[in-house]
Parts: C-alpha cells; sequence; structure tokens
C-alpha cells in the first residue's frame, strides 16, 4: 500500500484553523495527513500583544484558536517560525505548507516547504501578462504601504483592505478595486464565501490565496 503523504500546516497565529484547512483539503484530491502547527500555540494574549509591531514595522494580521483579531510583527513572527521549522525538521514531514501570504526574508526549512507567498505571487505574475491594473487586497490598512508587489511602467497596482477576522467592508473594499483587470484576495484568510462576494460586485477574475496554494499542494504529493 501506498505511504500517504504527511503535511505539516503552519499558521502564523494559533492552530487549528477550522477556517483555512478545510477548504484546502477539499481541493487536494489525493489523501493526505495533515497536521497543523501554529507560531503563536501556547502563548497567552498578554504575549501575543507584546509582539505588536511598532510603527513603521512590517505587520501581520492572524487570528488566535477562538477567532479573535490579532496584529503581530513580521520580524519577531519570522523568529517563532523559524523556531517551529527547526522543530518540524526533526519530525520526518514530507512537506511544510506555510499558511501565511505575508513577504518572509531569512526563514527557511530543511523540509521541502510550500511557501504561500511565493506560490500566490508566482501565480499572479503568470496570469497577469496583459493586466494593465493588478488589484490587491490585504487584511490591514497599514498593509497598504507595506505590501511587497509594486507597480511599474506596464502594470498599475491598486490595493485596499479588508480584514476577514474583524468587521466587514468587503463591498466597500471591491468598489475601490473596481477598475482592476485581475483582482488578487492576498491572505490565507480570505474564504470561498468572500471571493464569491467580490466576483459577484465586480465580474473580473478573482484569485484566491488558497485555492492557489491547493493547487501546489496537488501537484507535490
Amino acid at each position: 500500500m501506498q505511504r500517504v503523504p504527511r503535511i505539516a500546516f503552519v499558521t502564523v497565529g494559533q492552530s487549528p484553523r477550522v477556517d483555512v484547512l478545510p477548504e484546502i483539503l477539499a481541493r487536494v484530491h489525493d489523501p493526505i495527513e495533515a497536521v497543523e502547527f501554529g507560531a503563536l500555540d501556547g502563548l497567552t494574549m498578554a504575549e501575543v500583544a507584546a509582539l505588536e509591531p511598532p510603527r513603521g514595522e512590517a505587520s501581520l494580521c492572524t487570528r488566535m484558536r477562538d477567532g479573535q483579531q490579532v496584529v503581530t510583527g513580521k520580524r519577531q513572527t519570522g523568529d517563532l517560525l523559524q523556531a517551529l521549522f527547526d522543530r518540524l525538521d526533526r519530525e520526518g514531514f514530507d512537506a511544510i505548507t506555510l499558511l501565511c501570504t505575508g513577504h518572509f526574508e531569512n526563514i527557511g526549512s530543511k523540509t521541502l516547504m510550500i511557501e504561500a507567498q511565493r506560490v500566490v505571487d508566482a501565480t499572479v505574475d503568470a496570469l497577469s501578462l496583459g493586466c494593465r491594473n493588478l488589484g490587491i487586497m490585504v487584511p490591514l490598512e497599514r498593509q497598504l504601504a507595506e505590501f511587497h508587489v509594486q507597480g511599474d511602467g506596464q502594470r498599475k497596482v491598486t490595493a485596499t483592505y479588508y480584514s476577514p477576522y474583524s468587521g466587514d467592508r468587503l463591498e466597500v473594499a471591491a468598489n475601490e478595486v473596481t477598475g482592476c483587470d485581475l483582482v488578487v484576495m492576498h491572505c490565507m484568510g480570505y474564504t470561498e464565501h468572500m471571493r464569491g462576494r467580490v466576483v459577484a460586485a465586480l465580474d473580473k477574475p478573482v484569485l484566491l490565496a488558497r485555492r492557489i496554494v491547493a493547487g501546489a499542494i496537488q501537484q507535490v504529493i
């Protein structure tokens, strides 16, 4: 009997991500053993609050196990992730999937890694040839200035924000990218239902980060 691949799914928040993993696994058509981990697992709210980034430092928006939204600094979270990856390298996983589309530098693993940010950005580049106005949706207003994808002489980038964990300004955000040729919902927290609402509002192609990552997992296994 063929062995089932064992995949570690790592969130920058707390596990389990009941709002993310079921939709991803529904799009992976071969059996896998999925094991979840979180960079913030075991931390109290007070300890997580201490990770909030100062003004001017890159931020991440994620959620606790109970669904509460939290904001952490990318540098501090990267340190926690690296310690977790070092541990997972010793646990015999076939691959690690990082469930975050934030851009991390200087983190890595000896285990095969599916890094959501790189997978999503590469797919967007491949699908956006001829796109003159690319729409990007991120969770936090402060991330509009932090986002790593920028426009150039050939393509304009229009960014908007909507948190999948707090409030509901999705229609407002969709309206802010109305003139775009292609829209990317650039956070693993965005759901299929949210994507459907954006498609209904715009009638334009809308890429969902978790769909793209599920496709990459399917290729690897």
